[in-house]
């Protein structure tokens, strides 16, 4: 399938990426899709701060682009925004604004293909995201009208969108508007108290029928090797995939470059951890 957003390249080669995941791995479990929606497109990862969430967004993108597909992948952050911890700006083809999208009256197509975020080493990659130094007084305010609008055109761009949300779904229409418009919700929480405070004190909004809980992926992530199944099971629940805790990936997010490969054997069980999740919520 050719990029969409390929004529706004610039004419270097890209480098090929590598496709690192085993989808045939015995670590895939059969997880029965949620009843109402076999068909999912556009994928909401949201949970508690310092949950993963950009990272797991990220992998998901990689591993997605990996399989040759096209994929776009939004970073709704404007407290923090994601792009510079995500990739050196080196590999970027431009740097455009996810505000100048937000902050128009109307969203469509063409303005969503102007501000692309397109890497040189990826043609299957696609990003929408704040720039460095930029906040959500960069540009003028939007209201759930123009998110609305945007997850609206995505889908007619893409077979595959991921939008990394913020956890203050409060304070943040883009990621409000995102666990309600998504076909699907992968929600993380980390193996520690904190995280399960912050998502008790939250998962009374989740429980609104406009977010449709029957739509929702529990993952617990960044799980170490001393905590065991039993373990998890008694501080989160049950749950429908569990993420690793892997250096390699950890080094690569302190680094900013978090499309970079994995292949030291600490991050094999992440690996299968990404393309379960993207097999199962996307059937890939």
């Amino acid at each position: 399938m050719p990029n969409l957003f390929k004529a706004f390249k610039s004419k270097d080669a890209d480098e090929e990426i590598d496709l690192e995941f085993d989808i045939n791995s015995p670590y895939s479990s059969s997880f029965e899709m949620p009843p109402d929606r076999r068909d999912n497109q556009v994928l909401a990862v949201w949970g508690s701060p310092s949950s993963g969430k950009t990272i797991v967004s990220v992998k998901l993108a990689r591993y997605i682009a990996s399989q040759k597909k096209n994929v776009i992948l939004v970073l709704a952050d404007m407290s923090a925004p994601p792009l510079p911890y995500v990739c050196p700006a080196a590999d970027l083809e431009c740097e455009n604004s996810l505000g100048n999208i937000l902050g128009a009256a109307h969203v469509d197509g063409n303005l969503i293909r102007q501000n692309a975020i397109l890497h040189k080493k990826n043609e299957y990659l696609t990003m929408l995201a704040m720039l460095k130094g930029e906040n959500a007084f960069s540009y003028a305010p939007y209201t759930e009208t123009q998110a609305r609008e945007l997850i609206s055109e995505l889908r007619k761009m893409c077979d595959f969108i991921i939008i990394d949300c913020t956890s203050n779904i409060t304070n943040d229409a883009l990621s409000a508007v995102s666990l309600i418009e998504s076909d699907a919700v992968l929600r993380l929480v980390s193996c520690d108290l904190k995280s399960i405070s912050y998502l008790n004190s939250q998962l009374p909004l989740l429980l609104d029928n406009k977010f449709n809980a029957n739509k929702q992926y529990k993952a617990v992530s960044n799980v170490s090797s001393f905590q065991a199944d039993e373990n998890i099971e008694q501080t989160v629940g049950g749950v429908s995939f569990k993420i690793p805790h892997s250096d390699e990936v950890y080094r690569q997010f302190l680094s900013g470059n978090l499309f970079a490969g994995l292949s030291e054997k600490d991050s094999r069980d992440f690996r299968k951890a990404v393309s379960k999740i993207a097999n199962e919520v996307f059937c890939l």
